[in-house]
Order: C-alpha cells, then structure tokens, then sequence
C-alpha cells in the first residue's frame, strides 16, 4: 500500500476546521497530523512535522494565509501549500500563487473534491478553482496577438505592469514609483484595455507567459 498523504490544516474557525479535519481523516489514502489555529502555529507545525500539504485559510487573523503560505515555503519547501478562501478574489489567487501556493480552492467545495484537489497537489500538480481559472485559461489559450499588445504599453505602463506581477497592490505600486494609488488605478485600467484582458490576474499571467517566450527565443 502507498504511503499515505500526510496534511496539516490551519483555520482560525474551530468549527470549520474540524469538519474538514474529520472529512479528510476518512479518506484511506490521506493522515491529518495535525490542526493549527493561526499561521504562526502552522509554520511551527510544518517545521516540526514536515508535511507534505499544508492546507491553509487565507483569510486568518494575525498572519493571513499568503504570509503564512511564503514563510512556510521558504522554511520547508518540500511542503506543498493548499490555500482555502470564500471569495473568488483575482488579486488573492496572483498573491497565493507569487507566495508559493500550488492550488486556490472555495471553502464551498465538497470533501470529496477537496481531497481529490490535495491528492493532485501532492503530486506535484496545481489547481485553480473553476470559475476562476476560466478567464486565465482564455487569456493563456490566446495567439501570438499579445506580443503586439504589450508593445503597445508605455514605458511606465510595463514597469507597473512587472510590479504587478511581483504581486504589489495598486496602494505598494504607488509608494514604488512615487505616484497616488488613484493614478495607479488608471494606469491599470489603461494596461487592461490594451491587453484586451479582464483583470490584473490575467494581464500578469499574459507577461508572463511573454516573458517566457521571448526567454526561450524562437
């Protein structure tokens, strides 16, 4: 028999968290270890038990789940991280993913779903929730076009655009670059429109894909 998935789950709800503890401990194939009540306890559980998935809530008190979710990446990188939210939030998932997170999953998913999303991310694949990784997927799905379109960007336009990639909020691009987050705004809404994209998500999934391309050359 293969060794069983071992996971940690970290919620500040107790209700909640128990109830996605007791689902997964009825799955043959996954051993809960353990259950942290803030992000400071997971990364001393991670640290102590070396898990190979951390199932995270992103929205706990004291450190949320993204902070959580890049300390536990830096001090156990071997560890998987599964962050866990209510809200289909695009600038959430950009920041999970740039925290080192490998899948953005509701809290409305069923057990059964869950487990299979954590059996995935433990082998080494990654997950988005459906709904949102629809306009990713269109955005990533599209032709050559967007070599064009980013050429269209102006000089401050593509630095603002890289430091959303990076995973800064409008108000930490504006204190970068020394302008008002009001102004950031606009330039975001002017790179989206040029990009023909529908958010800041898919325009940074866009560069990065470029980038990646341009990386690899013809």
């Amino acid at each position: 028999m293969a060794e069983r998935i071992r996971i940690l789950v970290a919620d500040d709800h107790p209700l909640f968290r128990e109830g996605v503890v007791h689902s997964l401990a009825a799955e043959p194939d996954l051993a809960v270890l353990g259950q942290a009540a803030s992000g400071e306890e997971a990364l001393r559980m991670a640290r102590d038990l070396l898990p190979d998935v951390v199932l995270l809530d992103i929205g706990m008190q004291g450190w949320d789940g993204i902070m959580t979710a890049e300390k536990i990446t830096t001090a156990c990188p071997a560890t998987r991280i599964v962050m866990l939210t209510v809200v289909e939030d695009e600038d959430k998932l950009l920041a999970s993913f740039k925290a080192g997170a490998r899948a953005y999953v509701l809290k409305g998913v069923s057990a059964h779903d869950l487990a299979g999303v954590l059996r995935s991310v433990a082998q080494g694949e990654v997950y988005v929730t459906p709904s949102l990784a629809a306009g990713i997927l269109v955005t990533l799905s599209r032709g050559p076009a967007p070599h064009d379109a980013l050429g269209e960007l102006t000089e401050r336009e593509s630095e603002i655009l890289n430091l959303v990639v990076h995973g800064l909020t409008n108000r930490e691009i504006g204190d970068r670059i020394h302008l008002s987050e009001k102004t950031i705004k606009h330039y975001i809404t002017n790179i989206l429109e040029k990009l023909h994209v529908r958010s800041r998500v898919e325009a940074a999934m866009l560069a990065v894909r470029v980038g990646t391309r341009r990386s690899e050359g013809p």
